[in-house]
C-alpha cells in the first residue's frame, strides 16, 4: 500500500539510490508507467514511476524492463528531452503526502542543443531544471513533469477543470499541491488530540475507520497497526473504549509508534504471505499481522516489486499491455458518449430560448403601432427587439415565429436522445471499470469481445441491433463465492455477467449489490437462510471493491431485493434501475481480505 509511511520509505531509498545520478534512458513501460535508467555508484537501475489507477508505484528494479513500442505519449518525448542525459539532483516527499518530488538538471547550449557530456560544469551551457511529480493517490495517481516555475509541461493524464474544478492538470497551468485536509497532524498527536478524536466519533464506528478519517495521512493498514499496538487488538469499536484503562495514552502511544519510524527512517520493509500469497507489503514490520509469514527485505523497493509481481503488475507483460490498450480503446468511447451527452445538453438549454423567440413575434404585433419602416430595433417597453429594417413590421413577426418553430420541432426528441445518450455513456464507463480490472487474459478477452459487439451494434444502429436480440459474445462464469453458512455471492465481472447473476442465477428475495453511483459489478447474494448483516456487509464490500471506488477509503453500496431490480430498457447489457434500496458505508475489500474462497 502506497500510503506516506511507505513513501517516506522509498524517498529515503532514492536518496542514497538515484540521487547525483545520471538518466541513460527514458521507456514507456504501458500506457500510465514509465521507466528512468539511472547510473549510479558504478551500476544501473530502472526508476519506475506507475500512475495506473489500479496499481500506482514507485520504486526501483534492478530488472531489465522493456519498453512497450505501441506506447509513444507526450509526456514521453519531454522526457526524453529534459530528463534522459540529465542528473537526479533532488528528491523530497511533502510532509504527509502522498507524492514524491524528482528534480532533474541537464545542460543546454543557447541553440537548445542538448549538453551530453557527464560534467555539469561546462561555462558554455545552460542548467536547465525540470521537476517529475509521482502522485500515489489510487485513481488519482499521477506522473508529472514541470519546469523549474512549477508550470505543467503534461502528464500521464490530463485532468480538466470539467473533471476537477479544484485541481485540473493541464500544459502551461501552475501545479499546486493537493489542498490541505483540516485532519489532525500525526506527528503532533498526544494524549490530549487523541482523547477529541476519541469523543467525536460515534459509538458503533470501527476505531481504525475513525482514524484513517481523522488523521492526516493515515491509511487504513497505518490505522490497523497504530491500533494493535495500542490496545493489542484490532477489533475494537469507540464504545469499546469506554472499558479500556487511559485509551488515550494507548491511542496516542500507537500512532507516535508508527511515526516515530518515519521520522527516524527506521525501516524494516516486509511482505505478508498466507500460503503463499501476498497479503501486504509495508516498510515497517506489521505486529498486527503477525499470523502471516513475514519476508524480510533490504529495500523498500524489493519489497513492492515482490507485492506487485504477486498481483500479475510485471511478469504478464502481455497480458498488462493487452488490458491496457483495451481500457484505453474503451476510454475514447468514454470521451465519445461524453461529448455526445454535453452537446446534447447544450442543445436542450438553447431550445428554452424558443418561448423568448415566441414572445418577441408577439410582442412586435402588440406594438406594430410604434414602429417605422426601415427600424432596426422596438422597444416594447424596456424590452429591446432587433428587427430586420429591410422587412415590414409583419415580416418581422413572422420570422421570429419561424424560428421558434423550426427550434420546437428540433428539440422535441431531444430529452429522449439525451436520456439514451446518458445510458450509453454509464455502459461504457462500466465497462472501462470492469477492464481496468481485469485480472487475467481470458477476462480481458471476454471483455474486449463485449465491448467490440457494443461498437458493431452501435455502427449499425445500437437500438434495432438491440431489439433484434444482437448476440453477445459467449461468456464464461460469474465469480462465485460461498459463506461459512453455505450462502452464495455471485460478482458479474462483465456486462452480460451483471444480467445474467440478477436475472437468470438469483431468486427475487435474493440480495442485490451495487456501488452507489460508480460503475462496477453487480453483486448478489443466494441466501442459505435468513439474510445476515454480517455477510450482507462482505458483500457490500465486494462490490465496493469490483467498482471504481476500489481504493477510496469508504464506499455507499445499494442493496435492495432483486425483484425490485429492472433492466433499462435499449441500454447496454447490465444497465438496470432499482428502488426499495438500504445504503450502506463500507471499506472495499478484496475476495482474499474477506477470507472469500472462490468455487
Amino acid at each position: 500500500m502506497f500510503d506516506v509511511l511507505t513513501i517516506a520509505a522509498v524517498t529515503d531509498e532514492l536518496s542514497d539510490s538515484v540521487v547525483d545520478g545520471r538518466i541513460q534512458k527514458v521507456i514507456q513501460l504501458d500506457e500510465l508507467s514509465y521507466g528512468l535508467e539511472v547510473f549510479n555508484h558504478g551500476k544501473r537501475r530502472m526508476l519506475v514511476a506507475r500512475a495506473s489507477s489500479q496499481t500506482p508505484g514507485l520504486y526501483v528494479s534492478d530488472t531489465r524492463l522493456t519498453a512497450d513500442p505501441d506506447q509513444v505519449s507526450p509526456l514521453l518525448l519531454l522526457l526524453r528531452k529534459y530528463a534522459r542525459g540529465g542528473f537526479v539532483v533532488g528528491v523530497e516527499q511533502p510532509p504527509l503526502e502522498r507524492i514524491v518530488r524528482l528534480s532533474i538538471a541537464k545542460r543546454f547550449f543557447p541553440d537548445n542543443r542538448a549538453d551530453d557530456d557527464e560534467d555539469l560544469d561546462n561555462e558554455a551551457a545552460e542548467l536547465v531544471y525540470t521537476h517529475l511529480i509521482v502522485e500515489l493517490m489510487g485513481r488519482h495517481s499521477n506522473v508529472i513533469l514541470l519546469d523549474d516555475d512549477d508550470t505543467v509541461m503534461d502528464s500521464a493524464k490530463r485532468v480538466t477543470s470539467e473533471m476537477s474544478r479544484v485541481r485540473p492538470i493541464l500544459p502551461h497551468r501552475t501545479y499546486e499541491n493537493p489542498p490541505p485536509q483540516t485532519k489532525q497532524d500525526p506527528r503532533r498527536l498526544d494524549a490530549d488530540s487523541a482523547r477529541a478524536i476519541i469523543s467525536s466519533g460515534e459509538g458503533k464506528t470501527p476505531l481504525t475507520q475513525h482514524l484513517v478519517r481523522s488523521i492526516n495521512g493515515f491509511s487504513p493498514q497505518m490505522a490497523h497497526e497504530a491500533v494493535f499496538r495500542g490496545f493489542g487488538t484490532t477489533d475494537l469499536k469507540i464504545r469499546d473504549l469506554d472499558q479500556a484503562d487511559e485509551p488515550e495514552r494507548k491511542l496516542a502511544d500507537g500512532v507516535r509508534a508508527i511515526v516515530s519510524a518515519m521520522e527516524a527512517g527506521n525501516w524494516e520493509p516486509s511482505v505478508y504471505l498466507d500460503d503463499g500469497a501476498v497479503r501486504a507489503f509495508a516498510p515497517i514490520q506489521l505486529q498486527y499481522m503477525s499470523e502471516y509469514e513475514r519476508e524480510p527485505y533490504e529495500s523498500i523497493s524489493a519489497a513492492i516489486e515482490r507485492a506487485l509481481e504477486a498481483g500479475g503488475v510485471q511478469k504478464p507483460v502481455r497480458h498488462a499491455q493487452r488490458r491496457e490498450t483495451l481500457v484505453a480503446d474503451i476510454q475514447n468511447a468514454v470521451e465519445r458518449s461524453e461529448a455526445r451527452v454535453r452537446s446534447l445538453t447544450e442543445q436542450l438549454e438553447r431550445a428554452e430560448e424558443g418561448d423568448e423567440l415566441r414572445q418577441k413575434g408577439e410582442l412586435i404585433y402588440a406594438y406594430l403601432w410604434k414602429i417605422s419602416p426601415g427600424d432596426s430595433e422596438l422597444d416594447a417597453d424596456g424590452t429591446i427587439i432587433k428587427l430586420d429594417p429591410d422587412l415590414s413590421a409583419s415580416d418581422n413577426a413572422q420570422r421570429y415565429f419561424e424560428r421558434y418553430h423550426r427550434l420546437k420541432q428540433a428539440s422535441e426528441n431531444l430529452p429522449k436522445l439525451l436520456k439514451r445518450a446518458q445510458a450509453e455513456l454509464d455502459y461504457v464507463r462500466q465497462l472501462r471499470t470492469q477492464a481496468e480490472q481485469a485480472d487475467g487474459i481470458e477476462q480481458i478477452e471476454q471483455l474486449r469481445r463485449e465491448f467490440q459487439a457494443h461498437e458493431d451494434a452501435r455502427a449499425s444502429d445500437a437500438r434495432e441491433g438491440k431489439k433484434k436480440g444482437a448476440r453477445q459474445p459467449k461468456q464464461k462464469n460469474p465469480d462465485t463465492y460461498r459463506t461459512d453458512r453455505s450462502d452464495i455471492i455471485y460478482v458479474g465481472r462483465s456486462g452480460p455477467q451483471n444480467e445474467r447473476v440478477v436475472f437468470d442465477m438469483a431468486s427475487g428475495n435474493d440480495t442485490w449489490l451495487h456501488a452507489r453511483g460508480l460503475p462496477g459489478s453487480h453483486v448478489v447474494v443466494h441466501w442459505a437462510g435468513q439474510p445476515d448483516d454480517d455477510v450482507l456487509e462482505t458483500a457490500a464490500s465486494l462490490a465496493a471493491w469490483y467498482s471504481s471506488g476500489r481504493t477510496s477509503t469508504t464506499v455507499e453500496v445499494d442493496a435492495t431485493e432483486c425483484r425490485y431490480v429492472r433492466k433499462i430498457r435499449g441500454a447496454g447489457p447490465g444497465m438496470v434501475t432499482y428502488r426499495h434500496e438500504q445504503t450502506l458505508n463500507v471499506r472495499p475489500r478484496s475476495p482474499e481480505d474477506l477470507g472469500l474462497n472462490g468455487s
